[in-house]
């Protein structure tokens, strides 16, 4: 039986932010970064770059695994001067925003900058993918269709 890793609430947070940059709009990203007042300097320790990842599906959601396809992919890495690292992987080609991302995981691992970032970035980004979803929710309950089914039974004879 296959173990499951241990997650620790650390981890989990890495996890969240790092869900919100790849799920945000480039536009939104490029805004949000261009909106920080201030920015630490970063070198590049990996330039963004373009891949292609195989993207892989299960029979019904627990079944069977298969190959679906492949998706293009950009990767970056990028170190802070104080020497935070971020890493970061975007559908798509869009080499900015996966630099971006990469150095908003750096400063979100910050102590000193967490909070600034925090709010100015991933909370505005996840505000705008929480939009986008009850707009997408709304518009489909607009279109929702309750079917009734009214059970026969047979009278006694």
């Amino acid at each position: 039986m296959p173990v499951e890793p241990v997650v620790d609430a650390k981890q989990m947070d890495r996890r969240r932010w790092l869900s919100i940059l790849a799920k945000a709009r480039a536009e939104e990203v490029s805004a949000a970064w261009d909106a920080l007042e201030e920015r630490p300097a970063y070198s590049a320790l990996r330039a963004p770059e373009l891949g292609l990842m195989l993207v892989r599906g299960r029979m019904g959601g627990a079944g069977d695994a298969f190959n679906l396809g492949e998706m293009t992919l950009t990767r970056a890495a990028v170190r802070l001067e104080s020497g935070e690292t971020g890493l970061a992987y975007v559908a798509g080609r869009d080499r900015r925003h996966a630099e971006i991302a990469a150095a908003v995981d750096a400063m979100m691992q910050s102590p000193s900058l967490r909070g600034r970032v925090e709010g100015a970035i991933v909370a505005r980004l996840a505000r705008a993918q929480d939009e986008r979803r009850a707009a997408a929710a709304r518009k489909a309950a607009a279109t929702r269709v309750d079917f009734f089914t009214m059970v026969r039974t047979r009278a006694p004879a």
